[in-house]
């Protein structure tokens, strides 16, 4: 409903606008008697029924040209960074947020990290993916993130269908497993 009243207003707009144009035009190339437009402007001031009507068309306009800009600033933060791809069937659009939280479901499946965090960046190339997490010190460093990155970069191009380029990842510290923590039994 709200983008039906949004397009009969930019339609109302336009008119408006198209109509000022004109007689702006025909002020400017003296189309339009000097005396005539004279006259109008002292109507405007002297009678005040037609002041009221030029006020009220005057804060209608305002009113729609500031929904107008409130729309095109709420529409420009509103989009959410994503991928777009074109099949024959039309296009489709998979949002960066979304292929975050592919990333971090394959990360998880990774033995020996906790805490993941994933961050994409789209480029012409493909996406570069770079995940911050912990490790839990069982298994080496390089076997851990090897597989971590073939995990989300296999993952991701399997689901979306789109080219990973890279996959960084940054091993912030390691942390204690959970079965080191456990209270032992004492018999």
């Amino acid at each position: 409903m709200g983008k039906i009243i949004d397009k009969l207003l930019l339609f109302i707009y336009s008119l408006f606008i198209l109509t000022v144009s004109i007689i702006g035009i025909c002020v400017v190339l003296a189309w339009v008697p000097k005396e005539q437009a004279g006259r109008f402007m002292v109507e405007i001031y002297t009678n005040s029924y037609v002041s009221y009507w030029v006020l009220a068309v005057c804060a209608v306009v305002l009113l729609i040209s500031l929904r107008f800009l409130f729309i095109s600033l709420r529409r420009g933060q509103a989009d959410a960074p994503s991928i777009s791809e074109r099949t024959e069937f039309g296009e489709f659009r998979i949002s960066v947020e979304t292929i975050e939280n592919l990333s971090l479901k394959a990360a998880s499946k990774v033995r020996g990290v906790k805490d993941l965090r994933v961050r994409v960046n789209v480029t012409p190339p493909g996406l570069e993916i770079t995940v911050r997490t912990y490790v839990d010190g069982e298994r080496t460093i390089p076997e851990i993130t090897q597989e971590l990155q073939q995990a989300i970069k296999g993952h991701i191009e399997e689901i979306t269908g789109y080219p990973v380029v890279s996959v960084s990842v940054y091993v912030a510290n390691t942390v204690q497993s959970s079965s080191n923590n456990a209270p032992r039994r004492v018999e």
